[in-house]
Order: structure tokens, then C-alpha cells, then sequence
């Protein structure tokens, strides 16, 4: 298996540039850490680092990534309908562990996160929306370390950020359907999620 290339967060700014830079290749996904679990993602233009992802994760491919986006707001641009439910969950709890399912203008779906972690607040700045999931063969649990995650994946990303290791209870994002007119919690993580 190849060795991915390894940073630091020590020094965010940097870490990140030089994780945006692998990104443009490519192919390229990366390893990052999360303010819930580590996750691997990629440039949404990226349709060969996309189908990377699955074959890290052998994931089924009837299953859609998420995107993180550093503003939720200009997920209009791509076409997501916001008004709404998405938009009143995002106003409460974004930047956050919530990723938020959204219907889009061309009858799909997309579930997207803004994230609270410094290192990726600096990455999504520079690179855009990324493509993202987590670090981990699918159906397996949640690894709390990088060097767990990279004997795991089924291959090796391009790049890998260690951000140390995750606290013990450390658990995935909320998940929240909010294609209705009601919220719907799909997979419940540490953030209890309510509506006035």
C-alpha cells in the first residue's frame, strides 16, 4: 500500500495549503480530521478522487457523499434549495456536528455540513466544497486516530492531517432530514437538534 503523505495540525495554515495543493490532483482524497470523527474528502469537481472514496471505504455506490462547505449559504449557487427547513437549522446550529439533508432544484437531495474545526475552516477556504464521509470501512466504527484509519481504509489516501487522537466518545455528525416540512433525525450524534 502506498504511504500517503502526513501532516500536522500544528501549524493550520500551512497544513492546509500544502492538503489543498494534493487536493487539486486528480484522484487525490485526503484523510482530515473533524470536530466529531475523522473523514476522508475531496474537490466535488473530482468525479475519479469521488469514486476513490468508495473504493477506501468499500462503500456501496448507492450511497451519496455529503459535502462540507465553509458558507452554507452559497450552496444556492449549486442548486440546493435552501429556503425553509434547511435554512432555519443552518441559521442554529452551523458552523456544527449537524449535517443537513437538503432537496435540490434538480429532484435530488444533498446533505451538507459546515464544519467547526479550525483546520478545516482554513482547508474549505481555500479549496471550496469538498465531498466528505468518514474515515472508516463502511459499516466498521468510527476510528479515534489516524494511524487506525489508514490500517482500515481499503488503500491509502493521498494525504493524511493528524489532529491527534479523538476523544473516547467522540461519535458522528447529527444526521437531519429536512426535505419536508418537518425535521426528521436520521442518525442521532451528540447534538440534540430541535426547532421552535
Amino acid at each position: 500500500m502506498t504511504t500517503p503523505i502526513t501532516l500536522s495540525c500544528d501549524d493550520i495554515k500551512e497544513s492546509a495549503a500544502r492538503c489543498a495543493e494534493i487536493l487539486r490532483a486528480p484522484g487525490a482524497v485526503a484523510l482530515v480530521p473533524t470536530e466529531t470523527v475523522y473523514g476522508l474528502v475531496a474537490r466535488v469537481e473530482d468525479k475519479a478522487a469521488y469514486n476513490k472514496i468508495f473504493e477506501l471505504k468499500q462503500r456501496s455506490a448507492a450511497k451519496v457523499l455529503g459535502w462540507f462547505v465553509s458558507d452554507w449559504r452559497t450552496l444556492s449557487d449549486y442548486g440546493v434549495t435552501l429556503s425553509g427547513l434547511p435554512e432555519q437549522l443552518a441559521e442554529k446550529y452551523c458552523p456544527g456536528p449537524v449535517t443537513i439533508i437538503a432537496p435540490a432544484r434538480n429532484g435530488t437531495t444533498l446533505g451538507f455540513r459546515s464544519p467547526d474545526h479550525p483546520f478545516l475552516r482554513e482547508l474549505l477556504k481555500l479549496t471550496g466544497p469538498l465531498f466528505q464521509t468518514s474515515a472508516n470501512l463502511s459499516g466498521a466504527p468510527d476510528p479515534k486516530d489516524i494511524e487506525t484509519a489508514l490500517k482500515e481504509l481499503s488503500g491509502a489516501p493521498a494525504i493524511a492531517v493528524d489532529g491527534g487522537r479523538l476523544p473516547d466518545d467522540a461519535a458522528g455528525s447529527t444526521v437531519v432530514d429536512a426535505t419536508g416540512t418537518e425535521i426528521k433525525i436520521l442518525r442521532q450524534g451528540k447534538l440534540q437538534v430541535t426547532l421552535p
